[in-house]
């Protein structure tokens, strides 16, 4: 039996592309088919910088768009990131070519995909991208193989890594959000620009692409809620503790009557839950299914090794001729997806107000939330240094976003509150 070799072109040498090249250095025949998987030719901004492997046998393209397209490579792998600009131009030209496309690049799926999809309908051409989501933890088979014969409704998790890690670190050693930052970029775990990690974006890109495989829509990036973490000071870290929970980064899907729900917030967990005990740069998801009930997910979701592993996967799956609509339907038959308006949310809150300490402010609050239809669950109050006033916590029983933000307009107009309460959502998972 003759074994093909495949011919590989690499976009971008970062990280992950050179744990690629590294793997399949090492391991160009490990596919099940058989067959081999070579690095034939790569792209990156820097030729000359100092790499882990030696590309001076590799053909070097200065554009990505030109190595997608040469007749020379029958896989190309987009590893430069980036929602627009040379990476959707690549991906383009690969897929316009006919080339099977590997990708990493959450960005460029999240707000793409719907037309990335036609595209490589079009010419009969994969598009895959199990490394976008969770790294090397198979997120994106899990939903797009093993779950096809159930109905998914919902799933939440931690998608970024940054984040958790932040937040894990505030909580275990007191640190304030801006000195655990710097640290989480010192060692490499946030970018010199963290915006898209902590801001919250790295997380919704990838629940969008996981909201699109679910429920068979186009990914509507633009449609997510969007909170991250800047806001979460140290003082939530310790009250949430106090009242048995912990702060995580909570990107959620689920369908409804109404549509398709995406958000992403820093939500409350309670302890005991494997989302509250999931610590450091770890990702986990829940997904919950009709007939296969809840299916719990963990592991790493960044690195050379393991996202470098999901790319090879993806090549394998190339190389063995499988073949599934790139959303679980045909382009042209995916569902229109409907966004649920914020203010159609209903569930728990955690409220954080700073007031005067004096008489009547308790009471002056719970009439508030009383008369808006809000129900208090527990209540918490607690002295604290340098505060400038008093820290009182509440926990609400579920209510609409709409009547919650109602309330906490008119608790903020109260002479006795110093500042707008703080909101954050309790988990529902």
């Amino acid at each position: 039996m003759t074994r093909k070799t495949w011919r590989i072109g690499v976009a971008g040498l970062g990280t992950v592309g050179g744990g690629l090249l590294e793997f399949l250095l090492e391991r160009p025949d490990f596919a099940p088919a058989g067959d081999r998987a070579v690095v034939t030719a790569v792209s990156a901004r820097n030729r000359s910088r100092a790499r882990s492997v030696d590309i001076s046998g590799l053909a070097w393209f200065d554009d990505p768009v030109a190595l997608a397209a040469s007749p020379d490579i029958d896989i190309f792998v987009e590893l430069v990131g980036g929602s627009d600009g040379p990476a959707k131009a690549a991906v383009e030209a690969a897929l316009k070519a006919g080339k099977p496309v590997v990708t990493a690049n959450k960005a460029l799926i999240a707000e793409h995909g719907a037309e990335l999809a036609a595209l490589a309908e079009a010419s009969g051409a994969p598009l895959l991208f199990e490394a976008a989501v969770m790294g090397g933890t198979p997120a994106v088979k899990m939903l797009r193989e093993a779950m096809v014969g159930d109905d998914v409704s919902a799933m939440a998790g931690i998608l970024n890594g940054t984040c958790n890690f932040i937040l894990s670190e505030m909580e275990s050693k007191g640190r304030s959000f801006p000195d655990v930052l710097a640290d989480a970029q010192r060692i490499g775990y946030a970018e010199a620009d963290p915006t898209t990690d902590v801001g919250g974006f790295d997380a919704a890109h990838k629940i969008s692409i996981l909201a699109a495989l679910a429920f068979g829509c186009a990914p509507n990036f633009a449609a997510a809620e969007i909170e991250g973490i800047g806001q979460v000071e140290q003082l939530d870290i310790a009250l949430a503790k106090d009242l048995g929970y912990r702060i995580r980064l909570i990107a959620s899907t689920e369908r409804t009557a109404d549509g398709v729900a995406v958000r992403v917030h820093p939500s409350l967990v309670a302890f005991g839950h494997p989302l509250a005990e999931t610590r450091g740069a770890t990702n986990a998801l829940f997904i919950e299914g009709s007939r296969i009930g809840r299916i719990f997910i963990q592991g790493p979701g960044a690195g050379a090794g393991p996202t470098a592993a999901a790319c090879a996967a993806d090549i394998a799956d190339v190389m063995t001729g499988a073949r599934r609509p790139v959303f679980q339907a045909p382009a042209a038959q995916l569902a229109p997806f409907v966004a649920v308006a914020p203010t159609r949310r209903v569930g728990k809150a955690y409220l954080r107000l700073l007031v005067k300490d004096q008489p009547g402010v308790i009471a002056a609050v719970s009439e508030t939330l009383a008369e808006c239809g809000v129900s208090i669950d527990s209540f918490l109050q607690k002295p604290v240094e340098d505060a400038g006033g008093v820290p009182i916590v509440l926990t609400t029983h579920a209510v609409a976003e709409s009547v919650l933000t109602d309330a906490i307009n008119r608790i903020e107009r109260l002479e006795a509150v110093i500042e707008r309460p703080k909101l954050l959502r309790i988990a529902r998972i």
